[in-house]
């Protein structure tokens, strides 16, 4: 391959490679972006020189300016060497200022404009963090509740809700600002709730699934800044759209982000005794042993637990554990297997079932299923301190229901005489 040369001028001072972003400091010397950037951020307080001319350097990368002449020079020059083996280099992606912003959520309510400027939001947002950061100080999240709401008023999934929903998930933060936007706003959650309940009118069913993925991944967001008044009013209706999604999973009618989002939606409502309820009287319980049984994603587990650790706190979540033919199989069968999180929320709820629901009968499913069994590995285990405190206890209690099982050591038994 024919050797090229070089101009000089096109290398960075810092790397002696290419510039692919050519920016000029205050001193004069230009160099590439990347390169003085991470120099600047090495170097010590009140300590950054120009690598050339050693002059002091402020540290503010804003105060670095683009030289967009030397910029197509060299983006000219290597698509002519391209056949000579030169790699090409693509303009390179500039952050939003704030004036663009501005511009952009402008033409967002412009009926004629609004498309093409969810476009380029989403493009930008792909590009880097700081685009993130810009667009979510410039209000974007107040121009996409803006949008949802209006295709909600319409009654129909307009072309730009996806690029919507999808601004929203990635830009969202939980600032002061953005709290206060959704914590009371129950007509964004109605809005949100109509959109997963959408039949599939789109040509492509595809979008429709990805539409409906990005309103749980939104509905996630709001309902984690949303208000002790707004969880505690949720309806019946809303749990069982959560529930519909968790069963579309299970039929891989959705992806795994959906069940994810609708889990932790269910988790926030938790703490409100009347949302439990609500949850086990539309079949929670049920709901979320058949997601387990086909799920092999170890956070859809960890999640899975968490919420039946709640459910089964009160005596219809375990009433209805207990009805599943494979509930506590299930329960038993993860301790140990997935996660720390995971086996504190499986003892969880076996110890409840063991205090509250211990019939013969269901001490004896639990020794059957290897529940019993497991309980006597957490205490020889590398667990917490309080896993096997309670897994002993637990031991202790129906000791004379399990004492014939070959599964309690003779150690065990002879260890605590009498108990």
């Amino acid at each position: 391959m024919e050797e090229v040369e070089i101009p000089q001028y096109f290398l960075c001072p810092i790397s002696l490679q290419i510039m692919k972003d050519p920016v000029t400091t205050v001193t004069g010397i230009t160099y590439d972006r990347e390169n003085i950037e991470q120099w600047l951020l090495m170097a010590e307080e009140n300590a950054a020189t120009c690598p050339v001319t050693k002059q002091i350097l402020p540290r503010d990368t804003a105060l670095l300016t683009p030289n967009h002449m030397l910029g197509r020079f060299i983006r000219s020059w290597t698509i002519c060497n391209a056949e000579k083996g030169i790699e090409q280099i693509p303009s390179p992606k500039y952050p939003l200022n704030k004036s663009h912003v501005i511009r952009l959520i402008r033409q967002v309510h412009n009926r004629e404009l609004y498309l093409q400027a969810l476009r380029k939001m989403v493009t930008m947002i792909s590009e880097n963090e700081e685009n993130k950061k810009c667009l979510d100080e410039g209000g974007a999240i107040k121009a996409m509740v803006f949008f949802i709401m209006r295709s909600f008023k319409e009654g129909e999934l307009i072309m730009g809700l996806e690029e919507a929903l999808r601004i929203f998930h990635l830009v969202w933060s939980p600032t002061h600002e953005n709290k206060q936007l959704v914590k009371d706003n129950h007509d964004l959650i109605e809005a949100i709730l109509w959109i997963l309940k959408s039949r599939e009118t789109c040509n492509n069913n595809n979008q429709v699934v990805t539409i409906k993925t990005h309103a749980m991944l939104v509905l996630k967001n709001v309902v984690s800044a949303s208000s002790s008044n707004l969880l505690s009013s949720l309806t019946l209706e809303f749990f069982q759209q959560m529930l519909n999604t968790l069963r579309k999973n299970s039929k891989n009618y959705l992806n795994q982000q959906a069940t994810k989002a609708a889990l932790h939606v269910l988790l926030d409502a938790c703490p409100r005794g009347r949302n439990r309820l609500k949850m086990i009287e539309l079949g929670a319980i049920f709901e979320l042993i058949e997601l387990e049984l086909s799920n092999k994603e170890k956070r859809v587990t960890e999640l899975v637990f968490s919420l039946l650790s709640h459910l089964c706190s009160l005596a219809d979540g375990r009433a209805e554990l207990l009805k599943h033919a494979a509930g506590i199989a299930v329960v038993s069968k993860r301790i140990l297997r997935i996660s720390p999180a995971t086996d504190e929320s499986a003892i969880q709820i076996l110890g409840l079932i063991a205090k509250f629901s211990a019939t013969r009968e269901v001490l004896m499913e639990m020794l059957r299923v290897g529940g019993v069994t497991k309980f006597c590995m957490v205490i020889q285990a590398d667990c917490e301190a309080y896993l096997k405190k309670k897994a002993m206890e637990i031991l202790r209690a129906h000791n004379n229901v399990w004492s014939n099982s070959p599964c309690v050591q003779i150690y065990f038994l002879t260890r605590y005489p009498g108990q």
